[in-house]
C-alpha cells in the first residue's frame, strides 16, 4: 500500500485539513495506546539489544542502517545477529522463530528485508522479538540488532536509534491514521538513545536539532550507490522501478549518478510482484530501448519466483549501502550500548 499524499504535507491544503480532522479521534486512539505499549519494561536476554527503528510508519532506511551496524560491531571482533519481524512473509505469521537461509527461504517466506540482512549475519524471523532474541543468542549472537521494533516493548534496548529520512522528517507531524506517525513524539523520545538522519532536508534537520536540544546525538549518514552498477547507468536513459516506502528517493539517487530516468513505476512498500505488474515494464524497456532498473529491496522479492524470472533478468539492479559522516561517533555509541 501506498501512504496517502497528505501524510508529508507540513503545509497541508484544505482537503489535508479536513482529513486529518476526520481522522484524529482514530489517531488519538492509536496514539495513545503506543504511547502507553512503549512505556512496558522490555526482558534481557544475555546479549546487548540495539534497536533501528524509526517514528514513523515507512521506510527511512533502517535495513542498511542495521547492516552497517552490523559492519561496525564485526570489526570490533563481535558476532552480531538480526531479528526482524519478517514483514510480508509467511514464516513470522506462523508463530515459529526461524533462522533464514538464503538457499532455502524467499521472500515470500522471509520477507524481503530478512534475505538482506542475512546475506550480512544470521538473521531470525520471529513475530515475538524477544524469542527471536533468545534464538538468536542460544546461536552464539554475542550482540541483537532488531530490524524496527522501537515501539516493540518485548526487549530492553541498550541502544535505540530512531532513522529519519532527511527529505520527508516526520511528516506532517500527525499520528496515524492522520499522519505518519506511530505515536505522538513526546512519547517516543523517552525510548530514543539518539538519531539517525539519512540524506539532506530541512524536515531531517528539524528532528536532529530537537534531538540535540534533548540531549541525544544526531548522526549524519548517505546512501551510497554500488560504484560499479553506478559508472554502467550513468548517461543511460532509465525506467526506474521502485516499490518502497518512497519510490521519489530511488528516482533520485539514479539522478545523482547522472542516468536520465525517463518515468518511474512506483509500488506500495513490499508490493507481492506478480508477471502482470512487470511484464508490461518490461517491454515497455525494449519497446523504448530503456534500461529497467530496480532496487536491492525489489529484486530480493522477485528472486525465487520461477515466473519472474525472465523480467529480474532483464533488470539492472543498483545496491546501495549506508554510510555514516561520523564513523568514530557511532562507534562511540555502540561501546556505550556493550558497557551497558
Amino acid at each position: 500500500m501506498r501512504a496517502p499524499g497528505f501524510w508529508q504535507q507540513r503545509d497541508p491544503d484544505l482537503a489535508a485539513r479536513l482529513a486529518m480532522a476526520l481522522l484524529a479521534p482514530a489517531a488519538a486512539l492509536y496514539g495513545g495506546l503506543t504511547a502507553r505499549r512503549m512505556a512496558r519494561p522490555g526482558a534481557r536476554v544475555g546479549a546487548p539489544v540495539i534497536c533501528v527503528g524509526n517514528f514513523v510508519a515507512g521506510g527511512a532506511g533502517k535495513t542498511p542502517t542495521a547492516i552497517s551496524l552490523a559492519a561496525h560491531l564485526t570489526r570490533r571482533g563481535l558476532r552480531p545477529a538480526f531479528v526482524s519481524r519478517g514483514y510480508g512473509g509467511t514464516l513470522s505469521r506462523q508463530g515459529a522463530v526461524t533462522q533464514v537461509d538464503p538457499a532455502v527461504h524467499d521472500a515470500r517466506l522471509a520477507g524481503d528485508e530478512p534475505l538482506l540482512l542475512a546475506a550480512a549475519a544470521p538473521t531470525f524471523v520471529a513475530r515475538d522479538r524477544l524469542a527471536g532474541a533468545r534464538a538468536a543468542v542460544g546461536a552464539g549472537a554475542e550482540v541483537i540488532i532488531l530490524d524496527d521494533g522501537l515501539q516493540n516493548p518485548a526487549l530492553h534496548k541498550d541502544l535505540a536509534l530512531a532513522v529519519v529520512d532527511g527529505a520527508v522528517g516526520v511528516g506532517n507531524g500527525r499520528v496515524m491514521p492522520a499522519g505518519p506517525l506511530r505515536a505522538p513524539l513526546p512519547a517516543q523520545w523517552p525510548a530514543v538513545h539518539a538519531v539517525v538522519v539519512i540524506g539532506a532536508g530541512e524536515a531531517g534537520e528539524s528532528i536532529a536539532r530537537e534531538a540535540q536540544t534533548r540531549g541525544k546525538p544526531a548522526l549524519r549518514a548517505a546512501l551510497r550507490p554500488d560504484a560499479a552498477v553506478a559508472a554502467r547507468l550513468a548517461g543511460q536513459r532509465v525506467l526506474a522501478l521502485a516499490g518502497i516506502g518512497r519510490p521519489e528517493k530511488f528516482v533520485a539517487t539514479l539522478q545523482d549518478i547522472g542516468a536520465d530516468v525517463v518515468d518511474l513505476a512506483a509500488f506500495g512498500d513490499h508490493h507481492p510482484y506478480r508477471p502482470a505488474d512487470l511484464a508490461p515494464l518490461a517491454a515497455r524497456a525494449v519497446r523504448e530501448g530503456l534500461t529497467l532498473v530496480t532496487t536491492a529491496k525489489d529484486a530480493a522479492r522477485m528472486a525465487g519466483d520461477a515466473s519472474l524470472a525472465p523480467m529480474l533478468a532483464q533488470m539492472t539492479v543498483l545496491p546501495v549501502t549506508l554510510a555514516f559522516a561520523d564513523d568514530a561517533a557511532v562507534d562511540a555509541l555502540l561501546a556505550g550500548a556493550l558497557a551497558r
